[in-house]
């Protein structure tokens, strides 16, 4: 070995001492694999949590929806002291909703739609909102009216209610975001017959 390349292994040798000790310490290697996991780690425990709370907020709503079509059903609805509007209709129905929902007339996320149909045949449930072009990146309206007949004893009726739930975890693969304005269309809806109740003010 010449005098010059001891010399430069001479000079390099507390270098590589250092990067061999720095290579053999794994006092971070906690930190650093959490850091590497954590994005995803708490990505897909998001990801859980609003898969839960989707499908919660369905039993929900179909479970308010089926409640409350009771009382039309059986006609206190239409024979309470005073009768059911349209409003307290509604009402009714976020009664059961457990204050998961935002039920403000002014945000319009609710929509409620109560008719009578001629018999069970004709139970027909189109999609509640424009589509296309008629749908705009932050709302699209809807096309389902608000409406309350709640029909007289033996008719045959139909109720629909339709809820924008908002999402959170919107990722490529997972997104249960069906509307452009970052929400879920969740609906309920309910085909029955009135009992045959006797009722003066119905029409």
């Amino acid at each position: 070995m010449s005098q010059r390349s001891r010399w430069l292994k001479k000079l390099m040798s507390p270098a590589i001492h250092r990067a061999q000790a720095f290579g053999r310490n794994d006092s971070g290697v906690t930190a650093i694999e959490f850091g590497l996991l954590a994005l995803p780690f708490f990505t897909i425990i998001l990801a859980i949590v609003e898969t839960a709370l989707v499908f919660l907020a369905g039993q929900i709503l179909d479970s308010a929806v089926n409640d409350s079509s009771r009382l039309i059903r059986t006609g206190q609805a239409q024979n309470g002291t005073p009768a059911y509007n349209a409003e307290a209709y509604r009402e009714a129905i976020c009664d059961g909703l457990y204050n998961l929902f935002d039920c403000d007339l002014a945000d319009d996320k609710l929509r409620v739609s109560v008719t009578v149909i001629t018999d069970f045949g004709a139970a027909a449930l189109g999609y509640p909102l424009k589509t296309g072009e008629d749908c705009k990146k932050d709302k699209c309206d809807w096309t389902l009216a608000d409406d309350y007949k709640p029909g007289k004893g033996s008719d045959v009726v139909l109720v629909q209610a339709y809820y924008k739930w908002p999402t959170v975890v919107n990722l490529p693969g997972f997104n249960f975001q069906t509307l452009p304005d970052g929400t879920r269309l969740l609906g309920a809806s309910r085909v029955f017959r009135n009992e045959p109740f006797v009722c003066a003010s119905c029409t």
